[in-house]
């Protein structure tokens, strides 16, 4: 099996994965340790290197595993990019874009960070755990701040209610509590992705996970309560015992990019509560024997829960007709291209012949 970085979440198995993907002129592993915008910081064996984007492979994304070979010159670069085992995406948060961003590829973990001294957002919590799901990786709340006893009690409560089955982990990096617990949720090599808003305590979070301080922490404008960014891109960070940890910039906003996976994971309740209804195409409305209405009725779904579900089905549908849309203008676009490379081809081909023709007409008159 070939040598791999180890201290980034390469083991036996991830050998074994390279084994059963090789490329041309892959010679050793290796994996994205941090994405910047002109180059790459890729961790093998032995060193870590700054490599220039791929031109044949895909663009790579930070967590990615990758075939390093030689170039022309003799010096290593990027040949392949291994399939993802799951990658965490989200809607791009530019104008009306519909495209994915990948925040992050082969996670095994995605912590959802929720600070007790800040007024619990339910639909944002939500919206980030559907995301996790679909990711195809674990999803953990992690709560932070939780020397804050005064108030932490309230907000754990609410979390669990909110999270629908998702573990959670109660946390003071202040105070070292709960991190044991935490690491517990990761396998052995496995890659820890953390997610939430500025000032959530992610960076003191992550010192206290890696026993340095890897971030800066930027504590609350007194303003308005909001964090300030203190990390500004995202990176892989080696864990003391094995494991990797991933750091994103604070996300304001998470767009749901094609999460029907994540959706039935997260409101899995509700769906077994559709197959209840009378009606196959009951639209839980007003529909006799419905049995949504009726859980609304007796309080056993919550209203808030309902209205959730019914806002991020809202903003998924307008994804997917947004993409529909622009599959039409693709296919329309090259259908347009080949109608007009057909006439061109159909008129020069009219061309020919007619002077084909009069050529030969030619040739009769001079006889």
């Amino acid at each position: 099996m070939p040598a791999g970085p180890v201290h980034y979440g390469y083991t036996h198995a991830t050998a074994e994965f390279f084994a059963a993907n090789p490329v041309r002129n892959g010679e050793t592993p290796g994996r994205v340790v941090r994405v910047d915008r002109s180059r790459l910081l890729v961790a093998a064996a032995d060193e870590v290197l700054h490599l220039s984007y791929p031109l044949a492979a895909d663009v790579p994304a930070t967590g990615d595993w990758v075939w390093l070979g030689p170039n022309r010159a003799g010096d290593r670069e990027i040949v392949g990019v291994l399939p993802r085992q799951s990658k965490l995406s989200r809607k791009r948060a530019f104008g009306a874009s519909s495209e994915a961003q990948v925040l992050g590829a082969n996670i095994d973990v995605v912590g959802v960070v929720v600070p007790v001294d800040r007024p619990l957002t339910h639909n944002r919590l939500e919206r980030t755990l559907v995301a996790a799901w679909d990711s195809g990786a674990t999803p953990l709340v992690i709560i932070t701040k939780a020397d804050l006893a005064d108030i932490a009690d309230d907000v754990v409560g609410q979390v669990i209610l909110q999270a629908a089955g998702v573990d959670v982990v109660t946390t003071s990096a202040e105070q070292g509590d709960g991190l044991d617990e935490l690491l517990r949720h990761l396998p052995p090599g496995g890659t820890l992705v953390l997610l939430g808003p500025s000032g959530a305590g992610k960076s003191t979070l992550i010192n206290a996970l890696v026993g340095y301080d890897v971030q800066e922490t930027g504590g609350v404008r007194a303003g308005d309560g909001k964090g300030k960014h203190t990390t500004t891109s995202r990176e892989l960070v080696p864990l003391p015992g094995g494991g990797v940890l991933m750091d994103t910039p604070g996300v304001r906003g998470f767009g749901l990019f094609d999460a029907d996976d994540g959706m039935g994971e997260m409101f899995g309740d509700l769906e077994e509560l559709f197959g209840q209804c009378r009606f196959s195409d009951c639209a839980h409305d007003q529909e006799p024997g419905c049995a949504v209405q009726a859980a609304l009725a007796d309080e056993s779904l919550g209203t808030r829960r309902w209205s959730s579900y019914l806002k991020l089905q809202r903003e998924l549908a307008a994804l997917n007709r947004k993409h529909d849309a622009a599959a039409r203008r693709e296919y329309q676009r090259e259908w347009h291209q080949k109608v007009a490379v057909a006439s061109r081809s159909q008129r020069s081909a009219q061309r020919t012949t007619a002077e084909r023709a009069e050529d030969r007409h030619g040739k009769r008159r001079k006889r």
